[in-house]
Order: structure tokens, then C-alpha cells, then sequence
């Protein structure tokens, strides 16, 4: 059986935050993940400038595509605004690969199934073991799934099902846009421009919402297809848009058991204005490890809930994405939402 001090479960910005951290104190990792990097990864690939900082990135060495934007054009309720501020793109295929191979960690391609106990170990499929153990597998973490999700269950009002496509493309608007709740849809939508002639659009909404309306997210997705051709953005040509499933930033209850932590995806962290993940995917990595380098407390719910600073912007996209759900919800089941 291979033994390791760390055992991190999950290759993305989570767990390879994570590994990069611990590894440069010189303990003894191992990550562990079901796909061989480079990997696809379902993703609008925006990032703010704490995710830079954070990971002490160098924006001029970094060698893969790189873009930066200086506000976001959001379309809200009919409305459209600029919100200024800083924020860059990047492709997931290359950046996680990328944050992987710079973090120094010894990385197996291995699907994890099983977890138990023995003593002050935590053993994964018989074959690893490991005193610590984080799990950065997003959504579907094995981790979450036979260590937290009793203690930490995910409010279902909170789950948002997408679809998106990431494909080459010599685009003409240069800029980032989002709109929200258009047409009625209870979520909202992107077109993420990438360096070097690539583009991200897609669109995510609330699931127990669509659900109730009896709506498939397929029409959505068409009625963003033909805005974007009618306005120039995108030109005729098929897509085939793949989707996945997140969840935005409930109360964290429980972020670590023992010794084996949750982080990113796996704890439900992308915040409650404007759906951003990554940042809170590395800060919690990065928590994680010092909580195992210097026996700090590990508390999610210190992370920050909101990416913008507009309070505006804030407060008005918390309700309709949150606040009016859990509203119905309650009316229909008041034991059913905290």
C-alpha cells in the first residue's frame, strides 16, 4: 500500500492549490484524480485578480493563453451596465495543467471509490493511505460523498445546472458579457472571449426552478445562440454544448472531519452574485493546507460569499438567484429550507 502524509483527491485549482502550498513546506503529497492532465474541463474560465495574487502568478511568464478585461458588461432585468474592475480569462485545458505540473506534487490518474478509516489513517481502495486527506473532486467528490455529505447536505435550492461549449473562434466583440435572467430565465448567461482566437458561451440556471416551471434549459440555451448570431457576436455554424451541475455558497457547516477536509466544488463555494468559482476554490485549498501545515482553524464560512463590490449588484443578484427560491420552497415545505 502507498502511504503519503497528504493525499489530495482532485487536480483542479482546489487540490492543486492545495498541493502547491504543502509541497513547498516539504510535506509529503500525493494528488489523485480520475482524468490524465491536460483535461477538458466544462468552465467559463473567468478569474479575478485574487486568484493572481493568491497564486502568486506571473501574468508576463505565464505561457498559455491569457486575457484581461477591465469590467464585465452585464445585461440585468433589461438593463445594461458596465462593471468596472479587473478580470481575466483563461482556458481551462491549459491553466489547471498548468497550476498541476507548477505545484510540485506526484499526480496517479486513478478514479477513487472507496474510503475508510483505520485508526489515524484514512485508506483509499486499499491501495493508498494517507493521515490527511482533502477532497477537491468537485461536485461528485468521493470525499464529500462517504465522509461529509450527512454533516454538510447541499441545499437543493442552490444547485445550478448549465451548458456550455468552448470552441475556436476569431471573435469580433473583444469584451466579457453576462446577462441575467433574461426572458424570465431563473439564471444567467456568458460569452467569455479567450486569447489567441477562442470563446466560451454558455448558460446556467436554478434546477429546482426549472424544475417547477416544467422548463428544459435547451430553449435557453437556443434563445442565447440566436441573440449572440442576431447581434453579431457569434455566426451560424452547429454547437453540441455539454452541461454539469455546481452549487453556489450556502452555510458551510462542516468543511473538515477529523482530518480530511473538503474544498472548492466539493464544499459548494461559488458565490452568490455573479456564480464565481475558481477564486473560492483556491482560497480554500490554500486554507486547507495551512490548516494541516500549522493547525489553524479550517472555517469556510470565512470565505468571502460575493465576487463584486458593488452592493448593488450584490444584494439584487443574491435575492433573485437565492432568496426568491427559498421563499417558494418555504411556502411549499417550511421544514424543507433553513
Amino acid at each position: 500500500m502507498e502511504t503519503c502524509e497528504v493525499l489530495i483527491v482532485g487536480g483542479g485549482p482546489a487540490g492543486s492549490s492545495c498541493g502547491w502550498k504543502l509541497a513547498r513546506h516539504g510535506v509529503d503529497c500525493r494528488l489523485l484524480d480520475a482524468q490524465s492532465f491536460p483535461r477538458t474541463k466544462l468552465c467559463a474560465g473567468w478569474i479575478t485578480p485574487e486568484v493572481v495574487r493568491d497564486l502568486e502568478i506571473d501574468i508576463d511568464a505565464y505561457p498559455h493563453r491569457f486575457l484581461t478585461f477591465d469590467g464585465l458588461y452585464i445585461g440585468l432585468l433589461g438593463l445594461q451596465f458596465r462593471l468596472d474592475g479587473v478580470q481575466h480569462s483563461i482556458r481551462r485545458y491549459e491553466f489547471d495543467d498548468w497550476l498541476l505540473s507548477r505545484s510540485g506534487v506526484a499526480v496517479e490518474t486513478h478514479n477513487v471509490r472507496d474510503i475508510r478509516k483505520d485508526g489515524s489513517w484514512y485508506v483509499i481502495d486499499d491501495r493508498y493511505r494517507a493521515r490527511y486527506l482533502v477532497g477537491a473532486g468537485g461536485t461528485k467528490c468521493p470525499v464529500y460523498r462517504n465522509l461529509f455529505r450527512a454533516a454538510n447536505p447541499r441545499a437543493k435550492e442552490l444547485q445550478t445546472v448549465t451548458l456550455e461549449q468552448e470552441f475556436p473562434y476569431e471573435y469580433r466583440d473583444g469584451a466579457c458579457h453576462l446577462w441575467f435572467f433574461e426572458r424570465g430565465f431563473p439564471g444567467y448567461s456568458w460569452y467569455v472571449p479567450k486569447a489567441k482566437g477562442y470563446l466560451n458561451v454558455g448558460i446556467g440556471g436554478m434546477a429546482s426552478r426549472l424544475k417547477f416551471r416544467g422548463e428544459d434549459i435547451w430553449s435557453h440555451w437556443e434563445h442565447l445562440v440566436q441573440r449572440l448570431k442576431r447581434q453579431g457576436m457569434l455566426h451560424d455554424g452547429g454547437l453540441e454544448p455539454r452541461g454539469y451541475s455546481y452549487y453556489l455558497r450556502s452555510d458551510v457547516r462542516v468543511g473538515r472531519v477529523d482530518n480530511a477536509f473538503i474544498v472548492g466544488d466539493s464544499a459548494g463555494l461559488a458565490t452568490r452574485d455573479l456564480c464565481e468559482g475558481i477564486g473560492p476554490a483556491v482560497r480554500s485549498g490554500l486554507m486547507a493546507a495551512d490548516a494541516i501545515l500549522t493547525g489553524a482553524d479550517y472555517v469556510l464560512d470565512t470565505l468571502p460569499r460575493f465576487t463584486s463590490d458593488n452592493g448593488l449588484v450584490r444584494r439584487g443578484l443574491e435575492f433573485m438567484f437565492i432568496e426568491r427560491e427559498r421563499k417558494r420552497l418555504a411556502r411549499l415545505d417550511p421544514a424543507a429550507v433553513p
